[in-house]
């Protein structure tokens, strides 16, 4: 079980990116959650199967259509740092 958190910057506040990100986790089979930072960006802590986490990742880099996003850092994350179950937004 791989576990990443992810830091978007762009146009990612107020355009459904974090009920977006959750809807994709979710279909990935994805634990974690997304919340909006106070800089403007969003916070992405995914856990769960390698293939899924990147299958998030490439979705990440562009976001849902309202979104722009303009870089996207990843982190080796702790699984303890994502949600026991399902995937929110904070």
């Amino acid at each position: 079980m791989a576990a990443v958190r992810f830091l978007v910057r762009g146009k990612v506040q107020g355009v459904w990116f974090r009920a977006s990100t959750r809807a994709e986790a979710l279909a990935l089979g994805l634990r974690g959650h997304a919340r909006n930072l106070a800089d403007g960006g969003v916070e992405v802590v995914a856990t769960g199967d390698a293939a899924a986490i990147e299958r998030l990742a490439a979705w990440l880099r562009h976001g849902p259509p309202t979104a722009r996003v303009d870089t996207l850092q990843r982190f080796d994350a702790d699984a303890a740092d994502a949600a026991p179950e399902g995937f929110g937004v904070r």
